[in-house]
């Protein structure tokens, strides 16, 4: 049967799995650094026709746009997903999650900044939504002493983003990261200094 004669749910269903369907097969090209990542060739990773790939996606960078605003979707959810761990942990644990969105979007972050560029509200947008969605999780690792009380979340994803620039492979940044997660916590001196006084008078 003709996909124009399936009843309406079907076909939004058939629509949906090609959406689907082509932005796997983007997010794939993408991801691989020797691909030479056209249109046509999303089209022939997806198994979809041009016309299919041209009705949910007018143009590149409509595509790009959707990968990039997806990715942080999934960036933002994390920040609601590490409930489980104590907070300092917490944080931690969702910032090596925002750690692998920057090392993996380099490739659509690059092709959509040749398609447009930095004032695209895409990029304003997405970092002002990855601050709000983990500003709690630095404010509860701060609140216990987790975390440098100095440091704002800002500086924190700065540094995350530096690392992440740095050439070389999982097994050598693993332990730059590392370094710079245990950097966050305050040192013994400060530690003290947040310590109430036991020896003062009650108020």
């Amino acid at each position: 049967m003709p996909t124009n004669q399936l009843p309406a749910a079907a076909r939004r269903a058939d629509a949906e799995r090609n959406r689907d369907k082509i932005l796997a097969a983007a997010r794939s090209a993408f991801a691989d650094p020797q691909a030479e990542v056209s249109m046509a060739e999303i089209s022939r990773r997806a198994g979809v026709g041009m016309a299919t790939l041209y009705r949910n996606f007018p143009g590149r960078r409509e595509l790009l746009e959707t990968l990039y605003t997806d990715d942080v979707d999934a960036v933002c959810e994390a920040a609601e997903n590490v409930d489980a761990h104590p907070p300092g942990a917490a944080l931690a644990v969702w910032l090596r999650r925002f750690f692998a969105f920057v090392a993996t979007k380099h490739q659509v972050g690059s092709a959509l900044l040749a398609h447009s560029d930095r004032t695209n509200p895409v990029f304003s947008e997405s970092r002002a939504r990855v601050l709000a969605a983990g500003e709690p999780l630095l404010a509860a690792a701060q609140r216990v002493h987790a975390v440098r009380d100095t440091l704002t979340l800002q500086q924190i994803l700065d540094m995350v983003i530096a690392i992440a620039s740095i050439h070389g492979d999982s097994g050598y940044l693993e332990p730059i990261l590392q370094a710079g997660l245990d950097g966050l916590r305050p040192s013994s001196d400060e530690h003290e200094n947040t310590k109430p006084n036991d020896d003062a008078e009650p108020t």
